[in-house]
């Protein structure tokens, strides 16, 4: 499946964004979606992530609250809703597809978007 996300831009602290992931390839519905992110000098963490019906989700304790993952399978897009942003969420976003549902490790991921760039200002 190939992933394509957008949605980033530079927003000023306590702002919102809402990044968009739009799949195509093998059925959408088959795969868990998820977020993470990676901040320059970081390693990439996990944010966010879906179940294959959207009933499911699981975040990250330090966007709970804040961010919602949500999906549309009838458009093949995984979104996710960022509200009250901090500086602390500077981040490359990049979506992810996995046979997996609710997985927050990386590696259980078996296909990645390019990244989206997300700046908050303070």
């Amino acid at each position: 499946v190939q992933l394509q996300a957008s949605g980033g831009g530079l927003v000023q602290a306590g702002g919102s964004l809402r990044l968009s992931c739009a799949a195509s390839g093998r059925t959408f519905s088959r795969f868990g979606m998820g977020w993470f992110r990676q901040a320059p000098g970081k390693e990439r963490e996990f944010v966010a992530a879906v179940s294959w019906s959207g009933g499911s989700t699981y975040y990250a304790d330090s966007v709970k609250g804040r961010f919602t993952i949500s999906r549309d399978n009838a458009k093949n897009t995984v979104y996710l809703q960022m509200n009250s942003l901090k500086p602390e969420d500077t981040a490359v976003y990049y979506c992810a597809a996995s046979a997996s549902a609710l997985a927050s490790n990386e590696y259980r991921y078996d296909y990645w978007g390019q990244g989206t760039q997300v700046t908050v200002s303070s």
